[in-house]
């Protein structure tokens, strides 16, 4: 081993992806030990390093060719020794020089000072801060102004991060391509307007209002209206991820959906205001739809927007069904069982959808209206491989049994599905049809009888939903 070229051990070494296979691999001689030393560019740590920024200190040296770093405190409490704080995060810019990609979480000891010194950072491209609560609008906008390649930025949970100015930089910068804007209170819907031209640059945006802490002027038709009506220039957004957000007719995101032409992934969770016209405009331009995902508030979750209510029905399906031949993915899921949307998706536009769609995954949440017609009309969809049940209670075994005529089934969940039992589970057993069978909480299916129904199955019953 000692004569084996460099470029050899380090081909050895990129094939090991765990962690302690490297360690291990790299205790058995000092050369092995120095050239994964050289190697090693990505590293994750948090609780139980103490005192931290001497043991950052010692782990930037032994690594000098770090380019990722995690530091992670899930978990942790005072006992387990002081976190990394704004000294930490000052020894790891002044002796990480290849940093590009940071990720902060439950980092609680870390202000505004901190993050000034990821200024030092001249090839920073991504940064991800999830609950930081001591970080604020100013710190977020050091970080702009110092760091000009930054071209990821995660925001989650960051609940001091009121001002937006940082935005207002951002927009003139016209450098980022992915932006993650989670829970932080003080940030709505009419506050993503100030990114402005760096609208063209980005290819990822995730969106999600903290609904808890919603300002009530969010429901107020004020918000919305800072958007001008105008176009939205987002040509470049491939994933669009929106949560708890207020859709106003003919502003704000309602401009963004309907102008996103390469969009691939949509993903619409509790978004109030969502109408037909805007999925429509948004499939006739966007064919390269890849994935659709559907969370439906009831009728009864949020406020109407003017008290005019507007609901996704079939005219959307229809539309998806017609444009979007490369849909593979589709979910949809009603926030509330006992109080669905009254007027809404259908079983026939549901299974026009899939007739029509190259659908490889289904997944129906608290759907009432898919029953046993649903799930024969899903023997005909050949490319179906993982179908999703959760709340569907008007599937009986009469549908289940069909399962076995799926052309090219492979992987069943079923969850809280009232109407199935073990007699319809028989078909299966044996028939080698799954790949991979999941029942939980379903209340009439015992774990006899799932044994031997796909050759890899995963049970679980816990009751306590149900009561």
């Amino acid at each position: 081993m000692d004569e084996l070229p460099d470029h050899l051990v380090w081909d050895i070494l990129s094939k090991l992806h765990t962690t302690d296979d490297r360690n291990s691999l790299s205790l058995s001689c000092k050369r092995f030990f120095s050239l994964d030393n050289e190697q090693r560019y990505s590293l994750r740590i948090g609780c139980g390093l103490v005192p931290a920024s001497d043991a950052l200190l010692s782990l930037c040296r032994r690594f000098p060719n770090l380019s990722k770093v995690e530091i992670i405190y899930s978990g942790w409490m005072s006992k387990l020794g002081k976190q990394v704080d704004d000294q930490g995060l000052l020894v790891l810019t002044t002796n990480c020089h290849s940093l590009t990609d940071l990720t902060l979480s439950f980092c609680t000891f870390i202000t505004d000072v901190g993050i000034g010194h990821l200024s030092s950072c001249p090839e920073l491209s991504s940064l991800k801060l999830n609950f930081a609560p001591r970080i604020t609008g100013c710190g977020v906008l050091s970080l702009a102004v110092g760091c000009k390649k930054l071209r990821r930025l995660h925001l989650i949970r960051c609940l001091n991060v009121a001002s937006v100015e940082w935005l207002e930089y951002f927009g003139k910068l016209e450098t980022l391509e992915e932006l993650c804007i989670k829970n932080c209170r003080a940030i709505g819907e009419g506050d993503l307007i100030k990114l402005r031209n760096s609208w063209r640059k980005l290819t990822s945006l995730q969106f999600e209002v903290d609904a808890n802490y919603r300002y009530m002027k969010v429901y107020d038709q004020l918000d919305v209206e800072r958007w001008p009506k105008q176009l939205v220039p987002c040509d470049s957004l491939v994933e669009l991820s929106l949560g708890n957000c207020i859709i106003a007719p003919g502003r704000g995101l309602a401009c963004v959906l309907r102008n996103c032409k390469n969009l691939e992934k949509l993903h619409l969770d509790m978004c109030t205001g969502v109408s037909d016209s805007d999925i429509i405009a948004l499939v006739q331009k966007a064919s390269h739809l890849r994935s659709i995902s559907l969370r439906v508030p009831s009728d009864f979750t949020l406020p109407l927007l003017n008290n005019i209510t507007l609901r996704l029905t079939d005219e959307s399906l229809s539309a998806v069904a017609q444009h979007c031949s490369k849909l593979e993915s589709f979910k949809i899921s009603f926030s509330d069982g006992e109080f669905p949307s009254l007027f809404s998706f259908t079983l026939q536009g549901i299974i026009t959808l899939i007739q029509k769609c190259p659908v490889r995954e289904l997944s129906l949440d608290h759907v009432c209206v898919f029953n046993d017609m649903g799930m024969e009309a899903l023997c005909s969809a050949q490319k179906l491989e993982i179908l999703e049940l959760v709340h569907c209670q008007e599937v009986s075994d009469e549908g289940l049994i069909l399962v076995s005529q799926f052309p090219s089934l492979n992987v069943l969940k079923l969850s809280k599905c009232l109407g199935v039992t073990d007699d319809g589970m028989r078909p299966l057993v044996g028939s080698h049809k799954l790949e991979l069978l999941v029942v939980e909480d379903c209340p009439q299916v015992s774990r006899r009888g799932v044994h031997g129904a796909a050759t890899s199955v995963s049970f679980k019953q816990d009751l306590s939903w149900m009561y």
